[in-house]
């Protein structure tokens, strides 16, 4: 009896007693319905056991509309303090996991308010009995006479059972809900693939901005240096690298705008689609900063459509960006072979003894080998990076044409 007390003290008792009691009120109409039907075909006074399965059944029906189940699934995180995640748009759902929790939640809802109500009227109403001496308990037909200190013991009984019916109904619609009105495997499924897209979606962005936004303060950063030492004794050349810090840093902040939009789950401008036949562009703002850059060109990069070429810029951007901020600022050897099997990239540059990128003093993040490397691998092609010959740094990377989208 202390446990059904405590348990019926418990405020998720209230608010699932609450939740239990309007879903009754919600079957009513049904009900009425249902018995109206019986009655009219049958005509026999036993008609409310025999609307039953008909109530069932309409409740049910009731039960298959998709906003039936976001009804619900609201009511159950308010009321029942249960985490049941939102209907996923699109994803198959099991119809009949709705209308099975629709047809229990009432059902539990007349047990509360029928047995519930007759316990606690018992248990408040016998007490007052007490002085007439003797009381009548009567239920479904059956009853007894019950005298003295009996009166006061089948009222605290009925009071307790009252208390446990309360708190089993609330419960059992606690584990019901988030079972019943959660989401299916194949919805479970569908959120999981929305979250690795989504994850996906970040990821690439990132590497977006990493690529867009590093290669421009390198650059910026030297083209900067430049026109300091040259500003006095070369005007035209001081203005030509102020000129290249304009047109990079612009088009790196239309890349940031876009990013950024996208983060915020806003609706952003068209996204910035630099392709291998941007690549002239992108060497005329290396020279302008200083680095000698040699490229050499095969086949015809025109051809090279898609993602492929997109992902081919970035990685050839973020190769020079390394050879200029790891390198000795002697030549930096640029390779493009579009072929009709694969398309093969290379940036060699020199360095001190062997080190790495990311060993000198410049500023770097770490993240720009990584990046380039689960790029490649997203795009099932070869990445490779390391010492190349006498104090020389080699990228080299080998793309298959055939997963270009």
């Amino acid at each position: 009896m202390i446990k059904g007390m405590r348990l019926l003290l418990r405020g998720s008792t209230y608010t699932g007693v609450l939740f239990a009691v309007l879903g009754a009120l919600a079957g009513l109409p049904v009900a009425m319905v249902a018995l109206g039907m019986t009655l009219g075909v049958s005509g026999r006074p036993d008609a409310v056991w025999v609307a039953l399965p008909l109530w069932a059944v309409l409740l049910g029906v009731a039960g298959l509309p998709p906003v039936a189940r976001r009804v619900l699934a609201a009511g159950a995180r308010r009321l029942l303090g249960v985490a049941v995640p939102a209907p996923v748009k699109g994803a198959a759902a099991e119809r009949w996991r709705t209308p099975a929790f629709v047809v229990v939640h009432v059902a539990l809802g007349w047990t509360v308010l029928i047995g519930g109500s007759a316990l606690v009227v018992t248990g408040v109403a016998l007490p007052g009995r007490w002085a007439e001496g003797s009381a009548r308990v009567s239920l479904f037909g059956w009853g007894t006479e019950v005298t003295g200190v009996w009166t006061w013991v089948v009222a605290a009984l009925s009071l307790a059972l009252a208390a446990v019916l309360f708190a089993g109904v609330s419960g059992t619609l606690r584990w019901l809900a988030p079972r019943l009105l959660g989401p299916s495997p194949a919805e479970r499924l569908a959120m999981a693939a929305e979250r690795e897209r989504l994850l996906a979606e970040r990821n690439r962005l990132a590497h977006e901005l990493h690529d867009s936004i590093g290669h421009t303060l390198t650059a910026a950063t030297i083209q900067a240096a430049v026109a300091g030492e040259v500003l006095t004794a070369d005007p035209v050349a001081a203005r030509a690298a102020m000129r290249s810090i304009e047109e990079s840093t612009r088009a790196a902040l239309e890349d940031l705008d876009y990013v950024l939009g996208a983060l915020r789950e806003e609706q952003p401008g068209t996204a910035p689609t630099r392709t291998l036949t941007d690549l002239p562009e992108l060497i005329d703002r290396l020279r302008h900063a200083g680095a000698v850059v040699e490229p050499r060109t095969t086949g015809d990069l025109a051809q090279v459509q898609g993602t492929l070429s997109r992902a081919a810029y970035r990685i050839v951007q973020e190769g020079l960006t390394n050879a200029l901020r790891h390198g000795t600022g002697g030549p930096i050897e640029l390779r493009v072979t579009a072929g009709p099997e694969a398309l093969e990239l290379s940036v060699v540059n020199g360095v001190a003894g062997t080190a790495a990128p990311g060993s000198s003093g410049f500023p770097t993040s770490g993240h720009g080998l990584p990046g380039l490397a689960e790029r490649v691998r997203l795009l099932h092609g070869e990445f490779e990076a390391g010492p190349y010959g006498e104090g020389q740094w080699r990228l080299a990377v080998r793309l298959p044409v055939r997963w270009s989208a």
